[in-house]
């Protein structure tokens, strides 16, 4: 069925000056936390930490190995009341004050409560999954949807409904992330507060916050980009821009990829009927499947990165990373070249053919400014020192350094380019308020799975690939990948599997690391800038498919290539 023209909804431009205020009240508001000490104060607690349940189990294998018993045998032996109080924390052993550090395998973490939530406390993820699924299909909802003020309050009033569970209804302990691993003990006299805040912790300051500058950074600075190619719409054309930006995104991250070249391809096909196809297709190269060469590429490599994961491990995915690419682009090709394009009313293909010369606005600016945000990821990790120095990058250091980047194309960024884009920040919104709903509803899920992770019996690389890509295109690949992760470094230290990549078999490394990358393109929700892309190409009048038709796609499509990817490579 031919893709219509429906009228595009019409956001309004883009005003930077509201835009720059906030990041100035941002900036400014860091500084003067920093004069405080306090995100030096944060970075500190996560280094020591580290350092802290690094020696506990340097210890803990140490009296393991004198006593001749396993190590996990040693840890239960120092294993206290699950609720007992913390008391002065010179009394106790390190291991026992830092339980649970970024990286660390369960097994070598000191034990604590496991109760995770019941089954039913994922209600409210189902309900907002169903809202993004479903809303648009019905008729009397499909308006209402629309409003990105409404999806806030949809997926507010679940996230409230999860922490009041957390409140009220959670009998044990939560594993805390932010800003260093700790425990938060649930208290049998009364309100959970200490369990709830340690859940927006969490899911907000710990994993929402970084996420959504980063997606903010390259959506805004990309937008300050304006590739003016009055190109062809052919096949070939397309093919060259969806190969391009399957290239692009191991080495600038799928969001930047993803918005620097979705605006080209549109105006390219904006004569043609034919599109939809053609965005599906771009995102699952460019917006997925690209990213896995290198850990800046997508966000669950880069997690790997942080737990141990050397840099250029990742470009040993290159086989795969080319089959799969490779496959895409050609099935691409020959649905385009034999199905669509020869279906383009006569009119639309003359106008579809002009071509004219390749201009760049705003290139000499914004591309410095996205290798900014490429190197503040590499480089401002709290949890390690900068490369060759000893010092920590402060807590949040890293935002404060893309949100001023942003600043920086926004104030000396030319206004043309933006205009030609017609850059407005619906589908960044849109994005930012679903996932704020999604970060905290998914937080059962996500304890469930860790607790019970050991229990699902995963011991193939294949497992592990299907596994992690199967809860990546529900859930944020990101978390999905650590938990699986954990769970490949369990099975290795107790098996002895070798050959060993930060602790974890390098089989079931790779499984894990294709799972979270490939699949992440199976549902809207899977990886951030699938979202973005749609968003974009529906204000252009490309009528995309629902969640569900977008599945179909996914699973016609996608799903046999990556059946076979799995007889070859795991």
């Amino acid at each position: 069925m031919a893709d219509s023209h429906p009228h595009s909804a019409h956001h309004g431009p883009a005003r930077s000056g509201p835009v720059l205020a906030g990041i100035g009240v941002l900036v400014a508001g860091y500084l003067l936390a920093a004069a405080w000490g306090w995100p030096q104060a944060a970075t500190q607690r996560v280094v020591e930490a580290k350092s802290h349940a690094s020696d506990g189990q340097h210890a803990t294998k140490h009296d393991s190995h004198r006593e001749g018993r396993p190590a996990a045998d040693s840890d239960a032996r120092d294993d206290g009341p699950r609720d007992a109080p913390h008391g002065d924390a010179e009394d106790q052993p390190r291991a026992d004050r830092d339980p649970l550090t970024q990286g660390e395998s369960a097994a070598a973490a000191e034990p604590h409560p496991t109760g995770h939530p019941p089954l039913w406390s994922v209600l409210p993820f189902l309900l907002l999954l169903g809202s993004v699924a479903l809303m648009p299909l019905i008729p009397w909802t499909e308006e209402w949807w629309e409003s990105n003020w409404h999806r806030f309050q949809t997926a507010v009033v679940l996230a409230l409904l999860t922490l009041l569970y957390y409140l009220v209804l959670h009998e044990a302990s939560v594993v805390v992330h932010w800003p260093a691993h700790d425990v938060a003990h649930h208290d049998p006299a009364g309100l959970n507060f200490s369990v709830a805040w340690s859940v927006v912790a969490n899911a907000i300051l710990s994993e929402y916050v970084p996420f959504i500058v980063l997606l903010f950074s390259l959506f805004t600075i990309s937008g300050g980009i304006r590739i003016d190619a009055d190109l062809p719409a052919r096949p070939s054309t397309n093919l060259g821009i969806i190969g391009l930006g399957g290239l692009l995104a191991s080495f600038i991250g799928t969001t930047g990829a993803a918005m620097l070249l979705i605006r080209p391809l549109l105006e390219t096909n904006r004569h043609r009927r034919q599109r939809r196809h053609t965005v599906v297709f771009f995102i699952f190269v460019v917006c997925n499947c690209g990213g896995c060469l290198l850990p800046i590429g997508d966000p669950p490599l880069f997690l790997g990165y942080l737990y141990g994961v050397p840099f250029t491990w990742t470009f040993t995915l290159w086989a795969p990373w080319l089959m799969v690419n490779c496959t895409l682009l050609a099935v691409y090709y020959v649905w385009d070249r034999f199905w669509a394009y020869p279906r383009e009313h006569r009119t639309d293909r003359a106008l579809a053919e002009r071509t004219g010369e390749i201009r760049f606005i705003g290139l000499g600016l914004n591309a410095p400014l996205l290798l900014g945000v490429v190197l503040s990821i590499a480089l401002l990790d709290p949890s390690k020192p900068v490369p060759g120095t000893q010092w920590h990058a402060w807590m949040y250091l890293r935002e404060m350094v893309q949100l001023s980047l942003v600043g920086l194309s926004l104030l000396l960024g030319s206004r043309l380019a933006r205009q030609r884009n017609q850059f407005d920040y619906h589908a960044m919104i849109e994005v930012a308020a679903l996932f704020l709903g999604i970060f905290i509803c998914m937080q059962p899920a996500l304890q469930i799975l860790n607790a019970r992770g050991p229990e699902l019996g995963l011991t193939q690389p294949w497992q592990y690939f299907w596994a992690t890509g199967g809860l990546s295109s529900m859930l944020d690949n990101a978390p999905t990948y650590v938990v699986f992760f954990e769970t490949a470094k369990a099975l290795s230290a107790e098996q002895g599997l070798v050959p060993q990549v930060a602790g974890v078999h390098e089989p079931l490394l790779i499984g894990v690391s294709l799972g979270a990358v490939f699949l992440g393109a199976m549902t809207y929700i899977g990886n951030g800038p699938n979202f973005m892309a749609k968003a974009i190409a529906e204000t252009s009048g490309v009528q995309m498919p629902s969640f569900f038709g977008y599945m179909l796609y996914s699973g016609a499509i996608l799903l046999p290539i990556l059946i076979v990817t799995t007889v070859i490579f795991l």
